[in-house]
């Protein structure tokens, strides 16, 4: 049922529309509608499919904070926290509003980001399109029907995929445009129809309030031991961090984005947003599981439109194909979202120069150097233009959803690192025996044993040696992994070529890092790979 025009949510905002409301919906009532307006298609097994048109990913490039006294001296100004005027916000909020003013539907969701009441923050989303509410909805952690009375939201999302930004007008770059204002609590997204556009700007609006109450906000996964231990998976796109996080040994906190607060670590979201692409029920089958499901959207999954039978591995649409499902369709998932403080840290990277030991012990200082350097490597043959390993450091695992300098996070792992007594892995889940192209994929199975005796403490009985280029202690020996493996130069056949590429790493290591030197302490300087 639509909302009447007296019980108008958004008028109680200021927003006027003579729009039809659907506020609040759930899963079937807004597929019902998605599939009755055209938005896309139910597959055999269930699922919803949909596509993005030419936005099959987050457009970075398009993405601005209003610079004003709030933010003036609050975030970190530069390639990824780009400024927009006040003064272009007003025009484009504007703009917007009256968009909206003229719209005959429109889908209102009422949510929180996180799962620790006291450190969530209410969010309204209203959105031109039924499965962009699904989605937010699904992402999100849905309130009860009582939190729901008299909900006030703290900070409000529009996402009209259909408008058009003028960039002379706007001062935006393109027709694509996602302006942040934290000061009038208010985000426009517009001109694409990629979901995950929404989810990440209430991750950026957490990884800004959070840390003035010296909480932690993470881009991780976690999940939980049978004897209560918490693990948390630091890692950027393609490392492992959905993967290795969905072990059925352990309960999933979340896949994505946590925080970490004194008494808990805890999920900012209610659902897990999964790569489709080339899914396997043999590799994955916790995730796969959700294609077959009502209630997941596959978002750039090729779909038959007349069996309507799906195909994980057709990359037609997008390489980037994305499932989002609440988090309960994970048969192991915690029923609070939340679990005890961290216990291990493990930071994930595929190295694709394969240099990197599969698993590496660091000290709190080496950690909190690894965690800013955010380092993994694209492969060949990914992007136009790379024919060869490219290094690529995403501070903090995920320098585009930082608005504040990357030092505030970074202490306030290293602090908490500290306090917790936490032990530290860096994990590579890339490649041994040479770089892509010539060596081959680290084996999951060899991953999952190392990570296994890091979690049940049995790797603090191993003996250790000292990486002579980064410094951490590496394991010698871990029952039920080939020794060999432990070793990167010992897999490689050309030995003098391994110590080059490594070199080539460490170089590339200590310029990415100079940004951050004045912002550190002398420790965490110290722990910085040696360059020959």
């Amino acid at each position: 049922m639509a909302d009447s025009a007296s019980n108008n949510p958004l008028a109680k905002q200021g927003i006027a529309t003579s729009a039809t409301l659907f506020c609040n919906q759930g899963t079937a009532q807004l597929i019902e509608l998605a599939v009755s307006r055209n938005e896309g298609l139910l597959s055999a097994d269930g699922a919803f499919v949909v596509a993005t048109g030419k936005h099959t990913g987050r457009s970075a490039s398009d993405k601005f904070i209003v610079r004003d006294v709030e933010t003036e001296n609050t975030v970190w100004w530069g390639k990824t926290n780009v400024a927009m005027s006040p003064e272009h916000f007003a025009v484009l909020k504007a703009d917007f509003l009256a968009e909206v003013a003229k719209r005959e539907t429109l889908f209102v969701a009422d949510l929180f980001g996180g799962s620790q009441p006291e450190h969530r923050v209410n969010v309204r989303v209203i959105n031109e399109l039924a499965w962009h509410n699904l989605f937010i909805r699904t992402l999100l952690v849905r309130p009860k029907a009582e939190e729901l009375e008299g909900f006030s939201p703290d900070y409000t999302i529009i996402d009209l995929p259909s408008f058009r930004a003028d960039p002379a007008r706007h001062g935006c770059r393109s027709e694509t445009v996602i302006a942040v204002n934290f000061s009038e609590k208010l985000i426009l997204i517009g001109g694409t129809a990629y979901a995950g556009e929404m989810k990440k700007s209430v991750f950026g609006i957490l990884n800004y309030l959070l840390p003035t109450k010296g909480v932690m906000p993470m881009h991780c996964s976690a999940n939980i031991g049978p004897n209560g231990d918490t693990a948390v998976f630091f890692g950027l796109s393609g490392t492992g961090k959905t993967t290795l996080s969905a072990d059925a040994s352990r309960t999933l906190i979340g896949d994505d984005e946590h925080g970490w607060s004194d008494t808990a670590v805890f999920n900012f979201e209610g659902g897990c947003y999964a790569k489709m692409i080339r899914l396997s029920a043999e590799a994955e089958p916790e995730i796969y599981a959700t294609t077959k499901r009502f209630g997941t959207v596959l978002e750039n999954v090729v779909i038959d439109p007349a069996t309507r039978q799906i195909d994980l591995d057709d990359d037609s649409l997008a390489e980037n194909s994305r499932g989002s499902y609440p988090i309960d369709f994970i048969p192991n998932a915690s029923e609070e979202n939340m679990g005890p403080v961290p216990k291990n840290i493990i930071m994930l990277t595929a190295d694709a120069y394969g240099v990197l030991p599969p698993i590496s012990k660091m000290t709190p200082d080496q950690a909190m150097y690894h965690f800013l350097s955010g380092y993994t490597a694209r492969v060949a043959g990914t992007e136009i233009g790379v024919t060869e390993p490219t290094a690529t450091f995403s501070t903090c695992f995920g320098a585009p959803f930082m608005p504040r300098h990357p030092s505030v996070y970074g202490n306030l792992l290293k602090e908490r690192i500290a306090k917790g007594g936490v032990s530290c892995w860096l994990v590579n889940t890339g490649w041994t025996g040479g770089s892509y192209g010539t060596g081959s994929r680290m084996p999951i199975k060899a991953t999952r044993a190392l990570l296994n005796a890091a979690l049940d403490g049995s790797l603090a009985n191993a003996e250790f040696r000292k990486d002579p280029n980064f410094g951490f202690e590496v394991p010698v020996a871990v029952d039920g992994v080939d020794s060999a493996i432990l070793d990167p130069r010992s897999t490689w056949v050309d030995k003098a070529a391994y110590d080059a590429t490594a070199q080539k790493l460490v170089r590339q290591f200590i310029d990415n890092f100079a940004q951050f030197a004045d912002h550190v302490d002398e420790g965490v300087r110290q722990s910085a790979p040696k360059a020959a």
